[in-house]
């Protein structure tokens, strides 16, 4: 499994907005479609909501990819 560190700077990141911040997805449509559809987990449970609200030290995998965000500094 492919692991990136995303740095964030700010108390969270919405779902769809990580996603493309990591260049996973295109667009903010297409990440919609993929969270709607039950392709992504966050720290291991599936998660449908598109706007949820991801914090430093949370895990998000989609595919072969893991996403550790972490506090900047």
């Amino acid at each position: 499994m492919q692991t990136v560190d995303f740095e964030l700077d700010r108390d969270y990141v919405e779902l769809k907005q990580l996603l493309k911040l990591t260049d996973l997805v295109g667009s903010g449509g297409e990440a919609k479609v993929i969270i709607g559809e039950g392709h992504v987990r966050v720290d291991g449970v599936v998660e449908l909501r598109k706007a949820c609200k991801i914090r430093a030290g949370q895990r998000v995998e989609l595919g072969e990819v893991c996403i550790r965000v972490q506090a900047s500094g």
